[in-house]
């Protein structure tokens, strides 16, 4: 369906927890606090939830978290969405820790593509960033998804003073490998606001700066908002997703639910939308059509921009 300024939003990211068995530093730290499973929506409620925004026109899914695969079950939840009417495409974005052992449930199910979540090649400051020891675990997955043919990227997020120094070095991953590699700008949100991250500009500057060849890759690598650069001479591509430095709200398209049952039309601004009351209450006589009006509210009243520049 279309929102007030004529965008079409036919895409809905699923966070399914709120569950890490990392604690990235600018995301989960330690002492977080956890989300009672009670809470949370169960998998029959994200499917009612999907059944009906897939009949206003949501075709594609990205289920998140936390990190979806320490939710047991989260392959049958994609088997089921996979099963939706209208539903064209389920995808995952996750950390890459459980990825190996749970690619064949996946595969089964028929994840359509998978997004693994990697800042640094180096033990020792993986330890640093995440607080656990899990990087030959993570580059276990990898492995194993490029071998299945399932398409794959990988998503870096650079912390000045941290891990800026490996920015080719990630970025050399889809030299040799069918996959791509993209550099996601960090976005002042919760404890990413107390962290300085570095510019896209900065990075397409230093990699054009480094070999003239690379050039625009105009073809479709998903569904988000990233530029590519392509080199003739690598496998795969590098992306920028540039949220600070590259405004791309005119052409978002997506909304996003939280694992507590709360549509999000927009990760700047803090109003949402709760449909879980709507699923549980008894005292709602049509549930399906609530969902549904609540889903069209919240998306035709979707924000036109987000404001991460403002302080």
């Amino acid at each position: 369906m279309l929102d007030r300024y004529g965008r079409t939003i036919d895409y809905m990211r699923i966070s399914i927890t709120d569950r890490c068995n990392l604690r990235c530093r600018y995301c989960m730290p330690e002492d977080i606090e956890l989300v009672p499973m009670a809470a949370v929506l169960t998998y029959e409620e994200i499917v009612d939830i999907c059944r009906e925004a897939a009949q206003l026109g949501i075709r594609r899914l990205k289920i998140t978290g936390g990190e979806p695969l320490v939710r047991r079950g989260a392959a049958g939840l994609i088997g089921a969405l996979k099963t939706l009417p209208g539903i064209e495409q389920v995808t995952l974005t996750t950390n890459g820790v459980l990825l190996a052992q749970m690619l064949p449930e996946l595969l089964e199910a028929g994840l359509d593509a998978v997004n693994v979540s990697l800042d640094t090649l180096d033990a020792a400051r993986y330890r640093e960033i995440t607080g656990r020891d899990e990087l030959a675990a993570v580059l276990e997955g990898l492995a194993a998804a490029e071998e299945s043919g399932i398409r794959l990227k990988v998503n870096a997020v650079l912390e000045r003073g941290v891990n800026d120094g490996e920015w080719y070095d990630l970025a050399r991953l889809a030299e040799t490998r069918r996959l791509d590699v993209r550099f996601i700008e960090m976005m002042p949100i919760g404890y990413g606001k107390d962290v300085q991250g570095v510019s896209n500009e900065e990075l397409i500057r230093a990699l054009c700066a480094r070999d003239a060849a690379w050039a625009p890759d105009d073809s479709v690598h998903g569904n988000g908002p990233a530029v590519y650069l392509h080199h003739p001479d690598w496998l795969g591509s590098v992306g920028f997703i540039s949220a600070i430095h590259g405004k791309f709200c005119g052409g978002c398209n997506r909304v996003r639910l939280t694992a507590k049952g709360r549509l999000k039309p927009c990760l700047c601004y803090g109003e949402t939308v709760d449909l879980l009351p709507l699923l549980r209450s008894q005292d709602v006589p049509d549930r399906s059509e609530a969902v549904r009006e609540a889903l069209s509210q919240a998306i035709y009243d979707k924000p036109l921009q987000h404001c991460f520049e403002d302080e």
